[in-house]
């Protein structure tokens, strides 16, 4: 399926009914997202996304319910057909939970309060779904259909359903889920429902019982109720889900009830505050005008020529999925801190999925949305300062997935690109922490992926990793891959201490951030783990989610080093060969991200130029099922962006950007210091994936990459393309780390 075009989403707009204010403006980058690109499975696979009704990072999503959502399962799926509801949810990726959340529903007829009983079925056909705004039609029976309409705010959301001529109407709102002990209560004379939910999936999975979490919502209609009441609320042990139900008088013609919904984890009262700043009118075409905008100004920064429709689709959906994360927890002011279960004052993101964004999607918030990156990094440091530690996968609290302290990624990648608006000092406690303070009960734990109820896990297996220079994969899980992980945080950790003039601890954890090569095993050319004696492990001992193929070109920042233990450019060359040839290279997760770049360091970079361009073919599309793998946060869509321009962040935290094969033949980035950043690719085309010549303003570019400063700069980058490899850029190497 190809995305339509401008003229066919206009006209379909028409057919669906929306309004003349929404038609007059004009096209732009928004009218190419596809918010169902991910959402379906198929040959590429299935990218776990959300047709999303959000501004860039806001704080609750909306979308439609196919599916009752839980760890491992999302609202949304393409292949089903029908809806039990519209859900203002948390959850920001498929294996993560959701938190908080507040669901709504209309009906015709009997009162259905289950998710089976009120599903109602829909198709395709009429069903638009933009970031601004999303629209279907469900078969309510009897020949009867009910109208579904959604747009939003960064808290809150508009909704506005139209409902058969002569037939009372319904909408009805979950609190909660059956065993969550939320709250509803209706107050007919403002026209309000108001509750709370206080349930969070994962809860099982960090340290903290946050006694005071709950997700608050106020919904407010604009007509006056003929008949509301609860549902479930007698229910002492919570068996059944708690709700309430708006009731309405038949209309002679077709009835449109309109309502708004406040969300809030700081009280009932701060969702009301929240819908009155937001959503101050009844104007559901002005709210959904100004979101529109809000995309609008960010997706009119990327420019591109010389794409299909297809491709302009999928390149403005991965930039629209990328600026939904981390998201905004803060409310105006106040946030609630899921570290120390109280509100505080200040600005607060939660929804960092760091083992997977460090990679790309955080290097492209620095180009993308530089004016968050600051209240980003702040919010990690003050996670750290209520919970003891910055955690690596917030939500909103510790939840111990994932391994390392990636987020001493995000601190050195900030500071190196001159990010001033963070305690600095306070930046550097934090990653010193991480780098030297073992877990609680370190050495009596096995820190086992997603093992409930421990304590916050930060660097599993530290204290082997300080004493033996690695971690023990008979002590530890996936120790093998958090020993070369753990190397990489460690570099980092180096540069935070010399940006501060700390230049002993530059020097100490620079070389322990060599610990890498411990574990490199000449006999079959990979790394392998080590046990507690010093022998080596099976070679499938102690990774996470992959192998010893998939792991060995890991540290990030020592690619040069790991050049020279295999022996130089031809071993290290042909070892790639053989990792792809032998279908290693799995895409659809981050570890093996930046592969296709590797062939830079090593004298062949027309190896990647065909590589990468060759994965973004196999792995996206402008489709329902054009994602493979869990979109993680951004993570996939970042990879493909960059790629598109022709660039990669193969270790973020440096500055480098490794260049690819610019997929299109002009990309450009308008930047927030009023500069653009222009690739043009000469000749390009399916068949001209190779670099025959390369400029940066004018000069002659003759090493495969770029840096931080090139792109603040507004800097020209042009090549030529053509179908034959070529020697650019051959003779270049990168300094392995003394």
């Amino acid at each position: 399926m190809h995305r339509p075009s401008i003229l066919r989403t206009l006209v379909c707009l028409v057919v669906l009914g929306s309004t003349a204010s929404m038609l007059a403006a004009p096209p732009g980058p928004v009218d190419w997202v596809n918010p169902l690109i991910g959402t379906a499975s198929g040959k590429i696979g299935y990218g776990g996304t959300m047709p999303f009704v959000t501004p860039p990072f806001g704080m609750t999503d909306w979308t439609p319910q196919t599916r009752q959502n839980k760890i491992s399962v999302v609202s949304y799926n393409y292949d089903d057909k029908t809806i039990s509801g519209f859900i203002g949810t948390h959850q920001p990726a498929i294996w993560m939970g959701d938190y908080g959340y507040v669901t709504l529903m209309p009906e015709i007829g009997d009162l259905k309060t289950t998710p089976d009983e009120r599903k109602l079925p829909f198709t395709h056909a009429d069903e638009i779904a933009h970031p601004d705004f999303y629209s279907v039609r469900m078969d309510a029976g009897g020949g009867k259909q009910i109208r579904s309409e959604m747009t939003a705010t960064e808290r809150c959301s508009y909704m506005r359903f139209t409902f058969p001529a002569n037939t009372p109407s319904r909408i009805l709102i979950e609190a909660s889920r059956a065993g969550h002990a939320g709250s509803v209560h209706v107050d007919a004379a403002n026209h309000e429902i108001t509750g709370y939910n206080p349930d969070r999936m994962d809860a099982h999975l960090g340290p903290a019982a946050l006694k005071n979490f709950k997700g608050y919502f106020v919904v407010q209609f604009r007509q006056a109720f003929q008949k509301a009441n609860t549902y479930g609320m007698d229910d002492a042990q919570a068996s059944h889900a708690r709700g309430a139900y708006a009731g309405f008088a038949p209309s002679t013609g077709k009835q449109v009830i309109e309502l708004r919904v406040g969300t809030s984890f700081i009280s009932i009262e701060q969702a009301r505050e929240n819908l009155k700043k937001e959503i101050p009118e009844w104007n559901f075409e002005a709210v959904r005008q100004a979101l529109r905008d809000k995309w609008q100004a960010k997706l009119d920064r990327i420019g591109l020529q010389g794409a299909s429709d297809e491709e302009r689709g999928t390149v403005y959906t991965a930039a629209y999925h990328a600026l939904l994360y981390p998201r905004i927890f803060s409310e105006y002011g106040r946030y609630y801190s899921a570290f120390d279960d109280t509100v505080h004052q200040g600005e607060s993101y939660t929804a960092y999925s760091i083992w997977d964004t460090f990679r790309a999607e955080n290097s492209l918030l620095t180009l993308l949305a530089p004016e968050r990156v600051d209240g980003m990094i702040t919010a990690l440091l003050q996670n750290y300062r209520e919970g003891g530690w910055m955690p690596k996968w917030p939500n909103p609290g510790y939840t111990n997935i994932m391994i390392g302290t990636h987020a001493d990624s995000l601190v050195a990648e900030a500071i190196r690109k001159g990010f001033h608006g963070f305690d600095r000092d306070l930046a550097w406690k934090a990653v010193y922490k991480d780098a030297m303070t073992p877990p609680d009960g370190d050495t009596t734990r096995r820190w086992a992926d997603r093992e409930p109820h421990t304590p916050y896990e930060a660097r599993g297996g530290l204290t082997y990793y300080k004493e033996l220079g690695y971690i023990p994969t008979d002590k530890t899980a996936e120790a093998s891959s958090r020993t070369l992980e753990d190397s990489y945080d460690d570099w980092c950790v180096a540069q935070v201490a010399k940006a501060l003039g700390k230049e002993k601890d530059y020097q100490f954890f620079l070389h322990r951030s060599l610990n890498d090569r411990h574990l490199y095993n000449p006999a079959d050319g990979l790394m392998r783990g080590k046990t507690s004696d010093g022998k080596w492990a099976a070679a499938d001992a102690g990774w996470t989610e992959g192998t010893a193929w998939v792991y060995t070109w890991a540290p990030l920042h020592d690619e040069a080093g790991i050049l020279e233990l295999m022996g130089g450019d031809a071993a290290y060359n042909a070892k790639l060969d053989q990792h792809f040839a032998g279908g290693h290279n799995v895409h659809s997760n981050e570890p093996s991200h930046h592969y296709g770049y590797l062939y830079d360091f090593s004298g062949e970079p027309w190896k990647t130029q065909a590589k990468v361009r060759e994965i973004a073919l196999a792995e996206y599309a402008g489709q329902p099922v054009g994602l493979d793998g869990d979109d993680d946060c951004g993570q996939m869509s970042a990879w493909y962006l960059f790629t598109a321009f022709g660039i990669y962040p193969v270790n973020p935290a440096s500055g480098d950007y490794m260049i690819g094969s610019p997929m299109f033949s002009r990309m450009s980035l308008r930047l927030a210091n009023g500069k653009q950043f222009t690739v043009i690719a000469d000749h390009n085309s399916s068949a001209n994936v190779y670099i025959q010549s390369a400029t940066l303003n004018g000069k002659p570019l003759t090493k495969p990459v770029i840096r931080y400063e090139d792109i603040m700069a507004g800097s020209t980058l042009h090549f030529v393309m053509g179908p034959e490899t070529s020697h650019w850029a051959a003779n270049w190497r990168a300094q392995a780390i003394q």
